[in-house]
């Protein structure tokens, strides 16, 4: 009896253990269905009627290659007269603009661009004298800048012709660099020796100061995307803010991760980070409210480092330039500087291709008229006081930019960011888990700030560039062995759309 009384609770056990089993499965295959609902979209701020900006000099690029074809089959001490008299026009054609206050529609300024451009095509076959190549370009940035101070810097005129010459000029020095042997690449190029009031320090050979701007390049896939996804495809993706101390002078970097919104690193850190370029940007020593009082950048710096240190302030995916409570990395330079009265900026940088912002936007960009750390460079408040960069990363930012701007092509096309759907349910779990480490102070799988859709999206578009590189550089490495050289940047945006296919 005894028996068969535990025979019967065993059933009924049994019984009630499958029932809490089949609710528990419900339960999940429930909550499963509701992790699967897709993120509701939300309204954009497009950047208005802007058109980016294009060259549209396909022939004169492909008459450079045939030029410079040719003056690789020549001998170079053959090309040398012909190389010191393009020096010496691009040195006469300078000298009106040390005198001179010009319009940025001038006609000089053509002829400095296409003078730069041949020249580098002779230099890219016979690089020995490609150091005075870049301290030319070097004197051609300083005095740009002189004169765009007198501009109307939203005027088409002013952007595209600091852009030509400024961005166009640098990609012919990078052009001859990738064919020059290593030993002639300097990784430090040294731009205007700006002074300064403010606390100093050196670093990698290079005095800067407090309330210096970096701009640099990340290693991402990303970052490439930030500086290539607007109307003027940069070089640049990130922007941080210099503070020294004026009693030990030690020096932290303040700027704002994707990961963990707004923070402090040391210089160590700030270079331990993939960095394929840096600049090295300086307040004007001529500006009114500089003269009035020197010290605004340490200033501004002071205040940056002081709520960095004092509160929590997250990363602006919407790139909302009018919302202070977050902050992208480039508002972290200008909302410090605006604290002192310096508006930084001149000219706001505009995003209108369409697959640029659907795809940013998919990632949680709002805003489409806002601050660019490329378009800092170009800002006439400031002064270039140095670069750096080598010539595997150089190699490494071109890759990256020409299969950007083939993705890029391709979502103008109408591709949109994709991901498996079936992953979106445990891409919110770790997002669930990411939000209780950065409670914390932690870094989790999912950057705060970003939804599970986004952070797949991301990972979707990271793989796809990966892929599309890889079969780049083997696609690059048979031009290399076919040709004798690298391929240039207009042969590599043809080898990038054959390798994303």
């Amino acid at each position: 009896m005894k028996f068969g009384q535990r025979k019967g609770i065993s059933r009924k056990m049994k019984s009630r253990l499958t029932k809490w089993s089949f609710g528990i499965v419900i339960a999940l295959c429930i909550i499963y269905a509701v992790l699967l609902i897709p993120d509701s979209s939300r309204p954009v701020s497009v950047a208005g009627e802007k058109e980016p900006f294009a060259w549209n000099r396909d022939e004169y690029w492909s008459h450079l290659e045939s030029a410079f074809k040719q003056a690789r089959q020549t001998d170079c001490r053959d090309l040398a007269p012909l190389i010191s008299d393009r020096f010496a026009a691009i040195d006469s054609l300078l000298l009106p603009l040390r005198a001179d206050t010009l319009e940025p529609d001038a006609p000089l300024f053509a002829a400095l661009e296409n003078a730069f451009f041949e020249q580098g095509v002779l230099l890219a076959a016979c690089p020995e004298n490609l150091n005075e190549y870049m301290r030319r370009f070097s004197q051609l940035r300083g005095l740009l800048k002189d004169q765009s101070i007198r501009w109307d810097m939203n005027s088409p005129a002013a952007r595209n012709c600091l852009y030509r010459l400024l961005y166009g000029g640098r990609t012919a020095v990078e052009e001859v660099m990738m064919q020059a042997p290593k030993e002639l690449i300097h990784q430090t190029v040294s731009g205007v020796d700006e002074s300064s009031a403010t606390p100093m320090a050196e670093i990698l050979g290079v005095k800067i100061h407090s309330g210096d701007i970096l701009i640099s390049r990340g290693g991402a896939p990303t970052s490439a995307l930030i500086a290539r996804g607007n109307n003027y495809p940069g070089n640049f993706s990130h922007a941080a803010l210099v503070y020294v101390d004026e009693n030990t002078g030690g020096v932290s970097i303040i700027e704002s991760h994707i990961e963990k919104g707004v923070a402090v690193a040391t210089i160590d850190d700030y270079l331990r980070d993939t960095k394929l370029r840096v600049m090295v940007l300086r307040l004007r020593a001529d500006l009114p409210s500089m003269i009035a009082d020197p010290m605004l950048p340490h200033e501004a710096a002071e205040y940056a480092l002081q709520r960095a240190v004092s509160e929590h302030i997250s990363y602006d995916f919407a790139m909302d330039t009018k919302e202070p409570s977050r902050l992208f990395c480039s508002e972290v330079v200008s909302d410090d500087y605006r604290h002192v009265g310096i508006n930084l900026w001149a000219a706001l940088s505009h995003i209108s291709s369409p697959g640029a912002i659907s795809w940013l936007s998919a990632f949680g960009v709002r805003n489409f008229t806002t601050e660019e750390p490329s378009d800092l460079e170009y800002d006439p408040q400031l002064r270039v006081v140095a670069e750096w960069r080598d010539y595997e990363t150089l190699y490494k930012d071109r890759l990256d930019n020409a299969v950007v701007d083939i993705m890029l092509e391709s979502a103008d096309n109408g591709e949109q960011l994709d991901y498996d759907w079936y992953v979106l349910p445990p891409g919110r779990v770790l997002k669930l888990y990411s939000m209780i480490l950065n409670q914390f102070n932690a870094v989790g799988p999912v950057p705060e700030g970003m939804n599970a859709s986004a952070a797949l999206r991301n990972k979707w578009f990271s793989n796809k560039h990966l892929a599309a590189k890889e079969r780049l550089m083997v696609l690059a490495d048979k031009f290399k062995q076919e040709y004798g050289y690298l391929p240039p940047y207009w042969e590599l945006i043809k080898l990038a759309r054959e390798a994303y296919k």
